[in-house]
Parts: C-alpha cells; structure tokens; sequence
C-alpha cells in the first residue's frame, strides 16, 4: 500500500509563516512504525500543499482541536475520491463520534501502539470504525524517518525522550494525553541523536525534544545529559521551573549543550497559578529562577496565557513590560483555551461559560472560545492581541537581544535572536495573529453530568497550546 500521513495545520497569522521553526515527531515517528512492503509519505500541512489525488491508498489524518475544521475538509475530499481516511490525535480521541462523519476509522489513544494493526486491517480490506491504543512501555521504538521531512523546516532533528508530566495543571491535557510518567531508555534517545545526519550545520547541531517535561525523572536525566555530552549537540526542550533547584542537573545540562528551555509561566501573578493549580510555579521566585538558566547561558522561553478569571484587560496588556523585567528572552502569548480532556473544561462546561457560537478555529489557542469573568470576549481578544504587540516591538526586542549578548552562549544567543526576530518581523509587518471567524457549525458540547473523560494521544507531542 501507498501511506500518506499528513499533519493538518492552519495559519495562526494572518500572513501565515515565511519560515518554520521545527515540526512536531509525530508523523515521522509514524512513519517509521510502518511494516516493510509499504510506502509512506509524510505531509505538514504547515510547510506544503496536500496533494490531492487518488495516487494514495490510505491517509492517515492527525490534528489538533484548532485545526479539526481543516482536517475534516481534507478526510472529505480524499474520501470523495474513495481514498480509505483514518482520523487520530487529541481532537478525534475525544470527539469521536464527530470524527467519525468524516473518517472510515478512528484512532484513540496512543497511536503508535495500534498504527500497525490498522495498516495490515487497511491492507486487507477489513478496517474497524474504532481502534484503542493504550499507554505502553518506551523501550525499542524504532529512530523517527528524518529523512522524509520536508526541507523547509529550520531544525529537522527532533525528538521525544518522555511521555508525560508529573503535574495536573487544570488547562492542560497531558495528564489524559499520556497519562503517567514514562521514559525511553537513554542508548535508544542517543541513538536516534546520532544516526540522524543533515545538510546544513545548525540542522546537525541542534537537538529539539518535544516532550513536556523531559527533566521530570532527575536521575534518569542526569543519565541521558551525561551521555550527551560527548555528541557537542546543542539542545532545548519543555520543562517545569523547579528544574533551577538542582544544581547539579543544572551543570550536566550546560555540559551537554543546554541553550533553551521553555517555562510555562503562564502568569505573574500567584492567584491565577493557585486557581490553574500551577503549584510548582511561585511568580515571586521567577526572576530568580530566570537568572539561574542565564548563568548558564540557557535561552529561557516563557509561556504566559491571557483569560485567567482575575485579570481585567489592562493587567494583561501590562504583562509585555512584567516578562522583559524577568528576564524573559522569547514569550509565548496564548490565550486560555478550554481543551477538552481538561479540568478547566469541565468547569466551564458545568458553568455555562463555552460560547456556543465559536467554531474550532476559536481552540487554537489564539482566540476566545469561553466567556471570560471580568470582560467580554471581544475584550479579551484585543487586550491580548495589544499585549502582542508591545512584547515584540522594535524596542522590547531591541532589549531581549541585548541583555542577551551579555547572559547567553552562542546556542543561546542564536536561538533568542532567530525567535525573536520571527515574531519581531511579523510585528513591524502586521502579520498579526490572525482573528477566527465567528459562527460555525454548533459544537456539540456534552452535558455536564454526561462528561466522560478518557486517555487520549494519537500523537506523541506537546500540549495544543504551542505557540510555533
């Protein structure tokens, strides 16, 4: 069989992307779980085209909540074409029954795990509407096909380490999307490192994990940076602040060529982690914390969400001035976005508090889809895209880059400079983040008391609220 496995995607800006950053694992570890005797192509919708046609004998669709309206229209038209499509990710997993209008199979779970059965059920022509994929060991995952990604992608050699997060913090799904804490063992991720071989010299040089907190298990980590170390890759990843108290993982992880992590700070302001249930967050700690990666030369990405239930509009836009006095060298803006398979779902669910006239576009993570406590949608919408726009104007990038030459290593300074000036460019272009249609199909929202929550990742990456 002919496999084509495409990762949907639709623009977040208004002028869509000049260059990318890096895709996710997810496709290309896929692919690489697929039996000998087929072929297999990969699509990110993000760089190209899908190609339409009937040249194809299965496609295999995985998308978030933000992009399911895209994904849908692309599982039509190859379905029109009588192309077998099967559905997978966060968004199928738990709108299943709505994936199933638009797709001849659904996978929930961790994908990975049933992948095969459904080529070799496609293969014979008996696929199932439904299969389940359940969290499993780490051990003996085949290298991710690197070589089958597009070239437009600034870093090409990712990775994913972990599957997993000790936290539950109440807008995030991870804890449902790979419930438990696991890690695969250190000689596989090391593996993967150096069979992986690419034409440009950063692409060789950088490592990108896509795990959500690959320093969680300290001694399995001090296990993996140790045997880094003699590869002189530079590396960056996700992690929770609480890494800055060890100093001895601190040292292996500027050692092994550490130059950016990214910090969900989400706020600075301790009510609103105390209502997320970021215990591990304590905002008055954070400049500190900042300063301890800058001794180190780590580039610090900091997430930070708009929409929490205290904040009125003129401490969110004040926010851009709060992170650049932290030390934040690249901020991630979102806006608090009720996912499913989420406490904080729940909550609004039970509270009334979705807006039923906003689209799945509205859920990625750039628009409101909830009614906020302290003002109105529209409200929360601009506060946030002003806030956007004071954090990367010429001058708060001018200061990052600045501070920056002083407290970073050259990885450091490369990777703030290249971010910055990504989100800086479309600034002074006005490729602002782009503003969802309202209206739509209705979301059929369940009944509060009918809310069945359920594991579900038929792909193996970050939360849905990634910024790049």
């Amino acid at each position: 069989m002919k496999i084509r496995i495409i990762v949907s995607y639709v623009p977040r800006y208004r002028g869509g992307h000049r260059w990318h950053f890096a895709p996710p694992v997810t496709a290309i570890h896929l692919a690489a779980l697929v039996p000998k005797g087929h072929e297999v192509e990969v699509v990110h919708e993000q760089v190209r085209e899908v190609p339409m046609d009937r040249d194809v004998d299965l496609v295999a669709i995985t998308f978030f909540s933000g992009f399911a309206r895209r994904a849908y229209e692309v599982a039509d038209a190859y379905r029109r074409l009588g192309v077998r499509v099967v559905l997978g990710g966060p968004h199928a997993s738990y709108w299943t029954d709505e994936a199933l209008e638009h797709a001849d199979a659904v996978a929930i779970g961790e994908a990975d795990a049933v992948w095969p059965t459904i080529i070799d059920d496609a293969a014979r022509g008996q696929l199932a509407r439904i299969y389940r994929g359940t969290p499993h060991s780490l051990a003996g995952l085949p290298a991710p096909r690197y070589e089958l990604l597009e070239s437009q992608f600034v870093v090409r050699r990712v990775a994913q380490a972990t599957r997993g997060c000790p936290f539950s913090c109440s807008f995030c799904a991870v804890p449902d999307l790979n419930p438990g804490f696991r890690v695969r063992p250190v000689d596989d991720v090391v593996r993967d490192i150096e069979a992986s071989h690419f034409d440009h010299w950063w692409q060789d040089k950088v490592v990108w994990f896509w795990d959500d907190n690959l320093l969680a298990k300290r001694k399995w980590a001090r296990e993996l940076l140790d045997a880094m170390t003699p590869l002189r890759k530079w590396w960056l990843t996700q992690a929770s602040i609480d890494i800055v108290k060890d100093d001895e993982l601190m040292k292996r992880m500027e050692r092994s060529g550490c130059i950016g992590i990214f910090l969900g700070i989400e706020s600075l302001d301790a009510g609103d982690l105390t209502q997320v249930g970021k215990r591990q967050n304590k905002a008055a700690e954070y400049a500190d914390a900042i300063r301890r990666l800058h001794d180190r030369g780590v580039c610090v990405m900091a997430g930070f969400m708009a929409g929490f239930d205290d904040q009125d509009p003129e401490r969110i836009v004040r926010t851009a001035e709060g992170l650049n006095a932290i030390g934040v060298d690249v901020p991630f803006l979102s806006i608090l976005t009720p996912l499913r398979g989420t406490p904080l779902y729940d909550r609004f669910l039970a509270d009334g508090r979705l807006l039923e006239d906003r689209s799945w576009d509205h859920y990625n993570g750039y628009n409101v889809a909830f009614r906020p406590a302290r003002m109105p949608p529209t409200r929360l919408l601009s506060a946030h895209r002003e806030l956007w726009s004071r954090a990367f104007s010429p001058g708060a990038v001018a200061q990052r880059l600045s501070r920056g030459a002083r407290q970073l290593s050259a990885g450091g300074l490369m990777l703030s400079t290249a971010m910055n000036g990504f989100y800086g460019l479309k600034r002074l272009e006005g490729n602002a983040p782009a503003e969802a249609a309202s209206g739509g199909p209705r979301i059929a929202h369940p009944s509060p008391g009918g809310l069945l929550r359920v594991a579900h990742s038929a792909i193996p990456s970050a939360i849905e609220t990634a910024a790049v």
